[in-house]
């Protein structure tokens, strides 16, 4: 039950003028719309209720399971893309493990905890180094994996949309944590529904309020001779 992934996909011509446009694709691709989202919350959805109502970790674990193969049954059918049903599927493989390892409801929630921390790291680190996570995004569609770090403007916008990346992991672990170590198993199932895809949503529109106040050239403007 971690957070969303975003595939790596080959490098692309651009075929916009700025990164605000390039971040606003990119992003838009990786969400997979309000479908993605709501696939994405299924699993958890069908454990925490399941949970809160019966206690029984394997009949929990079995129907947040069988709502993302539910899932991935209608998309199949419709033979449209199943990338974030299987992200909901791993997710929820990978809680199921962890829970019935210990025999604890809780720990189902544990590898978030970690997925999120380490996120948080990873993005932290990179922003404050001054080669953001973003940036590369710019790259792998400019096909120049590292030309935009040159580019003092777009380094500070993308350290700007780094951050605000990161922040919701932040929180996230915050108030996880405790709720793990408290071993309340359904608040951090209604925790993770609340903070999930609504925490990222936030980000992603702080995020797109950056991109729209801002007009950066994909590549430097050289000085006239």
């Amino acid at each position: 039950m971690s957070g969303p992934r975003v595939g790596r996909e080959p490098p692309q011509p651009a075929t916009v003028q700025t990164v605000e446009e390039l971040v606003r694709h990119r992003l838009s691709d990786a969400l997979g719309g309000r479908r993605g989202v709501l696939e994405g919350i299924v699993p958890t959805l069908g454990f925490t209720l399941v949970w809160i109502t019966t206690e029984q970790l394997k009949l929990a674990l079995a129907v947040g399971g069988a709502g993302a193969l539910v899932v991935l049954v209608l998309r199949l059918i419709q033979r449209s893309s199943i990338q974030y049903v299987m992200n909901a599927i791993v997710g929820i493989t990978i809680a199921a493990v962890f829970a019935l390892r210990s025999g604890e409801a809780e720990d189902a929630f544990l590898p978030s905890i970690i997925y999120n921390a380490a996120y948080f790291v990873v993005l932290a680190f990179s922003a404050l180094v001054r080669w953001p996570v973003m940036g590369f995004l710019v790259g792998s569609v400019t096909g120049d994996p590292t030309a935009w770090h040159a580019n003092k403007q777009i380094v500070q916008l993308c350290t700007t949309l780094t951050w605000l990346l990161a922040l919701p992991c932040l929180v996230r672990v915050i108030v996880y944590l405790p709720l793990w170590a408290a071993g309340e198993a359904g608040w951090l199932g209604i925790a993770k529904i609340t903070m999930g895809w609504p925490l990222q949503l936030l980000a992603l529109a702080a995020m797109g309020y950056v991109l729209a106040r801002n007009h950066t050239p994909l590549e430097e403007e050289k000085p006239a001779e």
